[in-house]
C-alpha cells in the first residue's frame, strides 16, 4: 500500500467528532482529487495521530511532505499508464491508441503479414483462420474467419488494438469494442502506395518506425526496378480472373489493378466501378484480352485454375498466354504484393527479364 492510499484510509477511519470534510467519505482516492479534501484529510490525520502519539510540528511537516510525494508518485504512475495519441485511419476515423501497444488482434491476412514484417509479431495475440503467413501466424489464437470474427473471443483476449482491412469489415463490432476500450484501426489500400502507407501506419502505431521505413525502402526499390524494366515495352491487355464461376474480376478500386499497370500491362476491367465486381460473360467475350492472369495456389489451393468459359476463345487462350500466379501475392495488399508484381511482370514480359 502506498503512503498516499494509507493516509487516505486512516483519514477516513479516524475522523474527530464534529469534523466536516469537503469530500464525501466514500470518494475514491479523495485525498488526491481536491485541495479542499486534502486539507481536511490532513487535519483529520494530524489530530488522530496526535491523539495516539504526539509528533510535534516537525513530525506533522514530515507527514505532509510524505503525503504530497506519495500522491504525486501515484498521479505520475496513473498518467504514464494512460498516455495516448490520436491517429487517423484509412476510413477517416480519428482513433485513440496507447503510446505503447503490447496486445494486438489482426482480422486480415495482409495485416497479420505487416505486423510480422515490421517486427511486432510477438505482440499478436489473435488473428483469423486465413492468417497463414508467416508460419508463426498459424500458432496465434484464432478469433474466427475474416468475415465472421467472434466478438467474445476478441474481448476475452484483452487486446489494446484490433486491425481490420476495410471500414465495413467490423462495422457491427466497432462500437462494442470501443466501449471495452479496444481501439479499432482500419487500413484500406487501393494501390501499392496504399500498401506502403499501411506498413508505415502500423509501424508507427506499434513503435516499429525504423523497421517499417527500412521495409518500405526495400519494397520501393524492387518495385521501381520492375517499372524501369518494362518502361519501354508495349502494354499488354490483361484480364484478371478472380474466380471463374461466377466470374469475378478486378475493378477500378482493386489494388491489383495498380500492380497490373506497374507490370507493363493494362487491365481491361480497370474502368469497372468497385474493387471486385461480378463480370458478365458477354462483357468478358467482348474484352478480348491478350493475356489472362489466374491467381491460384497459395491459400486458394487449386481453386480458380481454369479459365472461364466465356474467355476460352480470347486471344489470350488461343496464344497460350494464361499465367497462374500465387494468389496470396496478388490478393493480399501486404509486403508480398511486390513479389506478385515481379512474378506478373516476368510472366507478361519474359524477354525483358532474360536480358
Amino acid at each position: 500500500m502506498t503512503l498516499c492510499s494509507l493516509l487516505n484510509t486512516r483519514a477516513k477511519v479516524f475522523r474527530p467528532p464534529g469534523f466536516r470534510s469537503s469530500c464525501p467519505a466514500d470518494a475514491p482516492n479523495f485525498l488526491c482529487r481536491r485541495m479542499g479534501g486534502q486539507r481536511d484529510s490532513l487535519l483529520s490525520l494530524h489530530l488522530t495521530l496526535k491523539r495516539n502519539r504526539p509528533l510535534g510540528l516537525f513530525g506533522t511537516l514530515v507527514l505532509i511532505l510524505g503525503f504530497h510525494l506519495g500522491c504525486a508518485h501515484n498521479k505520475s504512475q496513473t498518467e504514464t499508464s494512460k498516455q495516448i495519441r490520436e491517429i487517423t485511419d484509412d476510413a477517416g476515423r480519428r482513433v485513440v491508441v496507447p503510446l505503447r501497444i503490447d496486445r494486438v488482434i489482426s482480422l486480415a491476412p495482409n495485416l497479420t503479414e505487416i505486423v510480422y514484417a515490421v517486427g511486432a509479431g510477438n505482440r499478436l495475440v489473435g488473428d483469423t483462420s486465413y492468417c497463414d503467413f508467416p508460419e508463426a501466424a498459424k500458432t496465434v489464437e484464432r478469433v474466427g474467419d475474416t468475415l465472421h470474427p467472434s466478438l467474445e473471443r476478441i474481448i476475452a483476449l484483452r487486446p489494446q488494438l484490433v486491425l481490420v482491412s476495410t471500414a465495413s469489415q467490423l462495422e457491427v463490432f466497432t462500437h462494442q469494442l470501443e466501449h471495452q476500450d479496444i481501439a479499432v484501426f482500419v487500413t484500406d489500400p487501393h494501390d501499392l502506395e496504399g500498401v506502403f502507407r499501411s506498413i508505415n501506419q502500423l509501424g508507427a502505431i506499434l513503435g516499429q518506425d525504423d523497421q517499417a521505413k527500412q521495409l518500405i525502402e526495400q519494397l520501393r526499390t524492387r518495385a521501381a526496378a520492375v517499372e524501369a524494366a518494362v518502361m519501354h515495352t508495349q502494354p499488354i491487355r490483361v484480364f484478371y480472373q478472380l474466380s471463374a464461376e461466377p466470374l469475378y474480376t478486378a475493378g477500378h478500386d482493386a489494388f491489383v489493378t495498380d500492380l497490373i499497370r506497374r507490370a507493363g500491362a493494362i487491365s481491361v476491367t480497370a474502368d469497372v466501378p468497385g474493387a471486385w465486381p461480378k463480370y458478365s460473360a458477354e462483357s468478358a467475350l467482348a474484352a478480348r484480352p491478350e493475356a489472362i492472369v489466374l491467381p491460384t495456389g497459395g491459400s486458394m489451393g487449386d481453386g480458380n485454375s481454369t479459365v472461364a468459359e466465356s474467355l476460352q476463345r480470347s486471344p489470350a487462350v488461343v496464344q497460350g498466354k494464361v499465367y497462374k500466379i500465387n494468389d496470396d501475392h496478388l490478393v493480399r495488399p501486404g509486403p508480398r504484393a511486390v513479389d506478385g508484381l515481379e512474378e506478373m511482370a516476368r510472366a507478361l514480359h519474359p524477354d525483358v527479364f532474360k536480358r
